[in-house]
């Protein structure tokens, strides 16, 4: 029988430690495995492994976390008088959960395009569309609308409220199309209403509400059902400068609290270099990681920006375009 000298048991025992810091750390350990791990001369021991190295020889084994949005290969052509007009072509995106993106452009990039694709609002002439780990480019209509009702919230540059309802009703509506109870349903816009600062404006219609108020309203409505993704195009496009920052700054806080994960169309740029990333659309691609530089606008949209100090009062008089 041949004998094991205590180099060649030492070294069994660091391969074997090496292998045992490979497995995932959810795996539990049969008999069998401990009693490999106790092999050889209880008088030369393997050598332990440093806390760092042995955490990141298990970190390097163990996949991030698959990103939330995933794009490939987007492609979409409209069909025209003059012919065919690509916006994108071999076009990728990847967003990770909790992140806060925005896409900047010239007008006609297709900002607005990509975020309809992104949310189910448009279907792409070719390429995958992974949103929420589905591909949304395969939904039918009626799984598309079941699909944004239940994993995104919207937020448009107009606020699209229903005039004829309050602000309270308003907010309820995606609850009550989800097959809630009106009275429930009111409650819970009731407390949305709250964390956006406009629990005293829950019986005002929207025509009595000024610009800056419509458009929470209409965050509070996107939000109510709980989605994990916040699509806002043009946001603060409508508001003066000053409610555009105390607005950014409540979607902001939203963002954070909500564990959202939000992708904001904008022309704004500082208003762009307060999020998580910048991404810039120019000819059919992104230009991903590209830092934006601050004090400009883009082509178009209000003179928006951080004021220096302020914040949303509940039923404050926000500035804006509307009436009140």
């Amino acid at each position: 029988m041949k004998q094991t000298t205590p180099a060649a048991a030492s070294q069994q025992a660091r391969n074997q430690d090496a292998r045992t810091a490979r497995e995932p750390v959810s795996r539990v350990q049969g008999p069998q495995q401990s009693d490999q791990a106790q092999a050889g001369p209880q008088s030369n021991p393997a050598p332990v492994q440093p806390d760092s190295l042995q955490g990141s020889q298990q970190g390097s084994q163990q996949d991030s976390p698959p990103p939330i949005i995933q794009v490939r290969n987007l492609e979409k052509t409209y069909s025209t008088a003059r012919g065919a007009l690509t916006l994108f072509q071999g076009l990728d995106l990847e967003i990770q959960a909790g992140e806060m993106v925005a896409i900047v452009g010239q007008s006609g990039a297709g900002k607005s395009t990509l975020l309809h694709i992104l949310g189910a609002l448009d279907a792409p002439t070719a390429g995958s569309v992974h949103c929420a780990s589905v591909n949304v480019a395969r939904l039918s209509e009626r799984q598309a609308a079941e699909f944004r009702n239940r994993e995104i919230g919207y937020v448009w540059q107009f606020h699209y409220l229903l005039p004829e309802f309050t602000a309270r009703e308003n907010v309820a509506m995606p609850l009550m199309a989800r097959g809630l109870r009106k009275p429930e349903a009111l409650e819970a816009a009731a407390n949305w209403l709250r964390e956006v600062g406009l629990e005293d404006r829950g019986d005002h219609r929207p025509g009595e509400l000024s610009g800056g108020e419509q458009q929470r309203v209409a965050l509070a409505r996107a939000l109510v059902n709980n989605p994990r993704l916040l699509l806002a195009d043009e946001p603060t496009g409508d508001l003066d400068a000053a409610t555009a920052g105390l607005v950014f700054d409540l979607i902001e806080r939203l963002h954070a609290t909500h564990g959202l994960t939000s992708i904001l169309v904008t022309h704004n740029l500082d208003l762009a270099a307060r999020c998580t990333r910048t991404l810039r659309l120019e000819a059919g691609r992104l230009e991903t990681g590209r830092r934006v530089e601050t004090g400009k606008q883009e082509a178009r949209g209000p003179e928006a920006g951080r004021p220096e100090s302020g914040r949303l009062e509940p039923g404050g008089r926000d500035g804006g375009t509307a009436a009140g």
